[in-house]
């Protein structure tokens, strides 16, 4: 590679002579310059002699500062450069960098004053060589993987008898003569619909992602449609594949580039038609190959995946076709078996005739006593309802009240009269006592009850007067009085007789 790193450079000639305003030897001679000073004079002669030149070598000790800037050193075997990339630069690199990795650089000499330190301002970065195609390969590869388009569950089944295969590839390759001379080998009944596109070059990765989505139209579209083989046109004819195969031949990483673009890719994935991959050579690997249902290594391979093998398919039909007569024979002599075995369980008509009038008089007795027995259990529950509506007829129940009212009766004149009697009795007692405490009994025995006009009793001689006109109740009668004198003494009053 070179003793430092190998440069190229346009703005700098090794003959030509530094700056004279920058370092002028009979102006600095006896000049005394401060660091910073000497610093920057050296950086502008640096960025000027040293502007838009390109290097190669190893990226090493690589650090993506949080700020966005990367810092690293470029080396070789015998050297090494401090380098620094800004993040405004950086955002345009279309991959990763990663310590081992061999780049080119495409900036200035630069120096940075502070330290004084010597490095490389790069204002673009790319791998060196092949490597930047491999570069962006496995960039869209990750990406694609994070997004799902390489998930097996995506994948869908091939048909096992296609009546029409879709090819996209260049008619004028040998992929497509190769898949024609693989169909005709094994099975010449499927309907090949060649769709052409040219295969690399600028347009081709979209040129094929349109083929794509032209099949699977074809494929739900009931109208006639006019495809290509060859150079020639097909026919008009109902034109619905029911796979398609991508591919082409072999050739460059640069060659097969068109099958590595994500327009591909996605077209592949929503695909509801079943894609074969069949993109180079064994040993060529393309994003198509991990987003197809199937990889196949070769056109060829992918021609042999779609194709049933007409000679295997023979031998089938004929293995088939044995064990259908084995199977046939078999199942003729195991149903002679049968009817032999059967032939002689069979037993004379008048037997079977004798056995079922039998089993038809047993069931007639059968039915005849079940129909006795419900006869028997309906009458009982007739006679049951003929007694209940009996006893719950309105003349026996108002004769039930009537009755009942009767009884009621009686026994309320009955209560009525003892109840009149113990009063009777009860009055009378209380006659007799009252009688026993009655003044009036007293009276009879000669004593007397003496009023006022006013008929209060008089209790006292004071509660008179000479000439108060007073009654007095005896046993018998009563006496009106006229008073003429009172006393003190019981024996002193003196009552005329009015």
């Amino acid at each position: 590679m070179g003793k430092l790193a190998s440069m190229r450079y346009d703005a700098y000639n090794s003959h030509m002579p530094y700056p004279s305003s920058s370092f002028d030897q009979n102006t600095t001679k006896n000049t005394i310059w401060s660091v910073s000073d000497l610093n920057q004079q050296a950086r502008n002669c640096l960025e000027s002699a040293f502007s838009g030149v390109q290097v190669e070598g190893e990226i090493s000790d690589l650090i993506q500062h949080r700020s966005g800037h990367w810092y690293f050193t470029l080396k070789d075997d015998e050297g090494q450069l401090r380098a620094a990339m800004f993040s405004f630069k950086n955002k345009s690199v279309r991959f990763t960098p990663e310590n081992g990795q061999h780049v080119i650089l495409t900036g200035k000499l630069s120096l940075y004053a502070p330290r004084g330190s010597y490095q490389f301002i790069t204002e673009r970065m790319a791998p060196a060589g092949a490597g930047q195609l491999q570069q962006a390969f496995e960039k869209l590869k990750r990406e694609l993987e994070e997004q799902g388009l390489f998930d097996p569950e995506h994948k869908k089944p091939l048909p096992s008898f296609p009546r029409q295969v879709a090819i996209i590839t260049s008619p004028q390759g040998a992929a497509i003569r190769d898949i024609q001379t693989t169909f005709e080998r094994r099975f010449c009944g499927i309907q090949l619909i060649v769709i052409p596109v040219a295969v690399q070059g600028d347009g081709s990765a979209q040129a094929i992602a349109n083929a794509i989505d032209t099949a699977n139209r074809w494929s739900k579209d009931n109208q006639t449609n006019t495809a290509l083989t060859g150079t020639e046109a097909m026919s008009p004819s109902t034109v619905k594949p029911d796979a398609i195969i991508v591919g082409r031949g072999g050739g460059s990483i640069e060659d097969l580039w068109a099958f590595n673009e994500a327009v591909v890719a996605h077209a592949i994935y929503r695909s509801e038609l079943p894609i074969i991959s069949a993109v180079g050579h064994e040993t060529d690997t393309t994003i198509a190959d991990f987003v197809a249902d199937i990889r196949a290594a070769t056109p060829t391979a992918a021609a042999e995946l779609l194709s049933p093998d007409r000679q295997g398919l023979m031998h089938r039909v004929n293995n088939l076709s044995t064990r259908l007569n084995t199977y046939i024979s078999y199942q003729i002599n195991h149903a002679q078996l049968k009817l032999q075995s059967l032939a002689k369980r069979v037993k004379h008509p008048s037997y079977q005739l004798a056995q079922h009038a039998q089993r038809l008089d047993q069931l007639d007795n059968d039915m005849q006593r079940a129909l006795n027995y419900r006869l028997e259990r309906n009458r009982e529950q007739l006679q049951q309802l003929q007694q209940r509506l009996f006893l719950a007829a309105p003349d026996k129940l108002l004769a039930q009240q009537q009755k009942q009212t009767s009884l009621l009766q009686d026994r309320m004149v009955r209560s009525i009269r003892s109840q009149l009697n113990d009063r009777q009795q009860h009055w009378r007692r209380i006659v007799e006592t009252l009688n026993v405490v009655s003044p009036l009994a007293t009276l009879k025995r000669g004593y007397a009850i003496v009023e006022d006009s006013s008929g209060n009793i008089i209790r006292s001689h004071q509660a008179v007067s000479v000439g108060d006109t007073i009654n007095t109740r005896l046993g018998d009668g009563s006496i009106d009085c006229t008073v003429i004198s009172t006393n003190t003494g019981i024996r002193s009053a003196k009552i005329k007789n009015a």
